[in-house]
């Protein structure tokens, strides 16, 4: 079985349309060591040809343009995207389901209750594709085991809740509820080997360390390197904690978590434009590498 990793950037991707930040100045301008990124998303399979996507993300069709696996061109019009399954209602998860809308049959998607509220009563996708082709909502429930999607054989995914908010565009956006956001154990019935993804992923629950410890492969939370990021550099008044994120750095943080982790590969996903992890040759990465944590980038592949 192969992750694919299609984005690893946090929402605006790097660098963000609308950000002269030094990161992102750079980045255009070819001044740092560092590599564009889309927004973040994975693609999962076992044959190369059939994938299941974990979110769809508003630069999918980019995304699929550089994996011309996702494009097996069995008939005249054809797709390797078998599924999506959704990790929460954000935007920067949710609206390349709208790119998709050309598809011959409706998309299975596999979203918790919550989630499917949000794209039902915030932001209705669900009746913009039902003019399309439609969507054949199937339930997910964290907290109850795993389960298959086909035509994926062997993997199991298995959903825990995350400690999160929903959406700002939610209905019920301050009042949190179990499944507004999930963490995900992938496992390879075969080889026995797991990874466990969480893009989003602000407190280390019980539940979340028991799955994090038991994961062969670490692909977690990378948005922000300081916990108020943003505030400093200008860019928010909200620091890490507000918008539902660990920072890598402090007594706590997800360098101290990993830390104690026995996985075999730790990689941070999610990274936003802010980061200065981003940069290849600044201390941050160098102190990630002395940890034995790397940084994940687009058409990383992982498998297991």
């Amino acid at each position: 079985m192969k992750i694919q990793v299609l984005g690893s950037a946090a929402g605006g991707g790097f660098p963000q349309w609308n950000c002269n930040c030094a990161n992102c100045d750079g980045v255009r301008k070819g001044s740092i060591a560092a590599r564009p990124r889309t927004q973040s998303s994975i693609a999962i399979t076992e044959n190369n040809e059939d994938w299941v996507l974990v979110n769809a993300s508003p630069d999918l069709l980019a995304q699929i343009k550089a994996l011309p696996a996702l494009q097996p061109a069995r008939a005249v019009r054809d797709s390797g995207i078998a599924a999506v399954l959704l990790m929460d209602a954000q935007i920067d998860h949710v609206t390349g389901l709208l790119m998709l809308r050309e598809r011959g049959s409706p998309l299975p998607l596999y979203a918790t209750e919550q989630v499917m509220a949000d794209l039902t009563d915030g932001l209705n996708i669900g009746r913009v594709l039902a003019h399309y082709c439609g969507i054949d909502w199937r339930p997910v429930q964290p907290d109850r085991g795993g389960f298959t999607i086909a035509p994926l054989q062997r993997t199991r995914f298995t959903p825990v809740s995350l400690e999160s908010k929903a959406p700002p565009y939610s209905p019920h956006r301050n009042d949190p509820h179990p499944g507004d956001n999930i963490g995900l154990t992938i496992t390879d019935a075969h080889s026995g080997r797991s990874a466990f993804y969480a893009p989003g992923l602000g407190e280390l629950t019980p539940a979340v360390a028991e799955a994090m410890s038991g994961a062969d492969v670490l692909l977690v939370d990378g948005t922000f390197w300081h916990a108020d990021e943003m505030r400093l550099l200008g860019l928010s008044s909200k620091t890490a904690a507000d918008m539902g994120h660990l920072p890598q750095s402090g007594p706590g943080g997800m360098i101290d978590v990993l830390d104690r982790m026995p996985a075999g590969r730790k990689i941070l996903i999610h990274i936003n434009n802010s980061n200065p992890i981003l940069r290849e040759d600044s201390p941050e990465r160098a102190l990630l590498e002395k940890h034995g944590i790397e940084v994940a980038y687009d058409g990383m592949e992982i498998e297991l």
